[in-house]
C-alpha cells in the first residue's frame, strides 16, 4: 500500500448537487483558497458549460495558481453520434484552463444500452475516443466509471471493458464509482480487489451515501489498492450525500498511517468543516465523527473521571489531532468530578470546595428536573456557578418589562416593548420596537444598556430556539428557550424555562448579555 493518497474533493460541483446548497462564485474562491491551504491535492470546480457561474468561475481561475492544489474541470464523454473533435463539451473542458480534466463514462452495460441509448460497443469507443482526445490536450485526465459497481454486478465482463477503454485511452487514474450508493462493504472489498488484478494504472474510488456505507466503503478501497479517494467535506452531496471527506482522512491519516494533507494540516480539519458548513448555510452535524462539537463530548460521570485521568479511557484518539476539542456537559448524570473539570474551564478551582460543589450539583438536578439542561448553555451554567460562588458580577436589575403586540389592518404584526432597569443607582426606563416581542425586547434592553456598557454593541444572538416540554398541556405547557450569541471571537450558549414563552427569553436574554460583557470586559 502506497504511503500517499491523493484527497479528490468534490464538494464545488457533487457537494453542491445536495439540497438546499448553493455556492456563489465569490464562495468557490473562498472555499477553494481554504482547500489548497491545508493540501487538498485536487479540487473538481465544476462543470464549464453547465451555468454562468462555472464560466465566470473557471476564467477567474485561469489567472491564479495554487500551490498544493490542481483545479479539476469536470464532463462528461463524448456525445454518441458526434466526433471527439466536434464535441462542444470537450472542447469546453481543454479550453476552460483546468489543471486537471475528469470526464465520466458509463461502466454499466445497462445504463449504455438503456439511459444513453446506445450499443456497448460504441459506448467502449467513447470512452477510449474521450480520453485519448483529453489526454493529447491537456495535461492530466481522471476518468470516473460512472455506476460501476452496479455495472459489475449485473456483468463484469463489460465493466471491465470500460475500464481498460480508458487505460487504452491513457487515462492517468481510473475512479470506480458507486454512483447509487447501493454497494455493502464486502462486495466493496471482493470487487476491488479485483479490479486491481485487471487495470495497471493508479484506481480511485468515489462512494455515495445511500445504504450509510460510504466512509467504511471509501477506507476498504484504499486497503485494497485505492490510491484516490473522491468525496465532499461534511459528506454533503445529492440524495443522502457523498463520502464525508472529514471523516475519511483522519482514519487514513491517523488508523493508517497514510499521507493525505500537508503536514500538521490535519488539526485544521474542524475548522474546515464548520467554515465550509457556515458558507454552505448548513448547520454542522453535532455527532458527525472527528469534527463534530459532540464528537469528544462527555456526559456520564464515569466517564468525566475517566477521561480526566487517561483521555484514552473514552477517546479513540486525542481530539486536539483534528482541531477539535473535548467538552464536559453538565446534567442530571454530572457527577462532581464533571462540575469540577467545568468549573476550570473558565478559571474556577473548586477542588477543594466540597460543600460548594454538592450545592451546584443540587442546584442543577432541581433545574434540570423543572425541564433546563446545560449541555448546550455553557453560559448559564457558568453564571449559576457564580451566583453560588458569589463572583457574578450584577451589570443591572430588573425592574420590569412590558410587552404590547398590535397588528394593523395591512396585516403587519408590531411588538413593542419598554424595559425599566437599574444601573448602579440609575433607573433607565427604555421602548423599542421589534418584528417580534423577543426582537422588541432585545432592542430595548441594549438601549438601556448600551451607554452603560458600549462593548454591548459586539454582541449578536445568531439563533433562537424554543421547545415544548409537555405538548399536553398545549398554550400552558412548559417552554424551554434556547439562545445562542457571539461577539465575534466566541459564542455561547444561554437558557430559560418558564410557562410563559417572554419570561424564559427574557432569563435567556439577560444571561447572554450578562456573560457577554463579563467576556468582553475580561478580553
Amino acid at each position: 500500500m502506497p504511503n500517499k493518497i491523493f484527497i479528490f474533493d468534490t464538494t464545488l460541483r457533487d457537494g453542491s448537487q445536495g439540497e438546499n446548497i448553493s455556492f456563489s462564485v465569490k464562495d468557490k474562491l473562498r472555499i477553494i483558497e481554504k482547500f489548497n491551504d491545508v493540501g487538498i491535492d485536487y479540487i473538481e470546480v465544476g462543470f464549464p458549460a453547465s451555468n454562468p457561474k462555472d464560466i465566470e468561475i473557471f476564467d477567474i481561475l485561469k489567472t491564479k495558481k495554487f500551490s498544493n492544489s490542481k483545479i479539476v474541470a469536470f464532463g462528461r464523454t463524448k456525445y454518441k453520434d458526434t466526433l471527439v473533435q466536434d464535441d462542444d463539451n470537450i472542447n469546453t473542458l481543454i479550453d476552460c484552463g483546468a489543471d486537471v480534466i475528469c470526464i465520466f463514462g458509463k461502466s454499466s452495460a445497462f445504463h449504455a444500452e438503456k439511459i444513453i441509448e446506445t450499443s456497448l460497443e460504441n459506448n467502449l469507443e467513447m470512452i477510449f475516443e474521450s480520453v485519448s482526445y483529453l489526454k493529447k490536450n491537456s495535461p492530466e485526465t481522471i476518468f470516473d466509471g460512472e455506476h460501476f459497481f452496479d455495472g459489475f454486478k449485473e456483468n463484469p465482463e463489460y465493466a471491465i471493458k470500460t475500464l481498460k477503454a480508458a487505460e487504452d485511452g491513457g487515462a492517468d487514474f481510473i475512479v470506480l464509482c458507486d454512483t447509487n450508493g447501493g454497494t455493502l462493504p464486502s462486495d466493496m472489498s471482493r470487487i476491488v480487489e479485483i479490479v486491481k488484478k485487471e487495470i495497471m494504472i493508479p484506481i480511485g474510488i468515489h462512494v455515495h451515501n445511500d445504504c450509510g456505507c460510504a466512509v467504511a466503503n471509501s477506507i476498504i478501497a484504499v486497503n485494497k489498492g485505492a490510491v484516490m479517494v473522491q468525496g465532499t467535506i461534511n459528506g454533503y452531496g445529492e440524495r443522502t450525500g457523498n463520502a464525508d471527506l472529514c471523516q475519511i482522512i483522519p482514519n487514513l491519516e491517523i488508523k493508517m498511517k497514510l499521507k493525505c494533507l500537508q503536514d500538521g494540516k490535519l488539526k485544521d480539519l474542524t475548522s474546515l468543516s464548520r467554515f465550509i458548513a457556515e458558507i454552505a448555510n448548513q448547520i454542522p452535524a453535532n455527532h458527525q465523527p472527528f469534527v463534530g462539537s459532540s464528537s469528544f463530548a462527555h456526559k456520564a460521570g464515569m466517564h468525566v473521571s475517566g477521561v480526566s485521568k487517561y483521555s484514552t479511557a473514552f477517546e479513540h484518539v486525542p481530539p486536539e489531532m483534528i482541531g477539535n476539542s473535548r467538552r464536559i456537559l453538565i446534567s442530571e448524570l454530572s457527577g462532581k468530578k464533571s462540575i469540577i473539570l467545568k468549573a476550570k474551564e473558565f478559571g474556577m478551582d473548586l477542588e477543594n470546595e466540597p460543600k460548594t460543589v454538592n450545592e451546584i450539583l443540587e442546584r442543577i438536578l432541581s433545574l434540570e428536573h423543572e425541564g433546563y439542561q446545560f449541555e448546550a448553555a455553557d453560559a448559564s451554567f457558568e453564571l449559576l456557578v457564580r451566583d453560588i460562588t458569589r463572583t457574578k458580577k450584577k451589570y443591572f436589575k430588573l425592574e420590569s418589562f412590558r410587552i404590547l403586540n398590535e397588528k394593523k389592518e395591512n396585516g403587519e404584526v408590531l411588538s413593542e416593548a419598554t424595559v425599566k432597569i437599574h444601573v448602579n443607582s440609575n433607573r433607565i426606563i427604555e421602548t423599542a420596537e421589534g418584528v417580534g416581542p423577543v426582537n422588541a425586547l432585545d432592542k430595548a434592553l441594549r438601549k438601556a444598556l448600551t451607554t452603560f456598557y458600549p462593548g454591548l454593541e459586539k454582541i449578536i444572538l445568531t439563533d433562537f430556539k424554543v421547545r415544548v416540554l409537555d405538548e399536553k398541556k398545549g398554550t400552558g405547557a412548559i417552554v424551554r428557550v434556547f439562545i445562542e450569541s457571539t461577539d465575534g471571537e466566541k459564542s455561547w450558549g444561554t437558557i430559560g424555562v418558564s410557562e410563559n414563552i417572554i419570561e424564559a427569553s427574557w432569563e435567556a436574554l439577560a444571561d447572554s448579555i450578562v456573560y457577554g460583557l463579563n467576556h468582553i470586559e475580561k478580553a
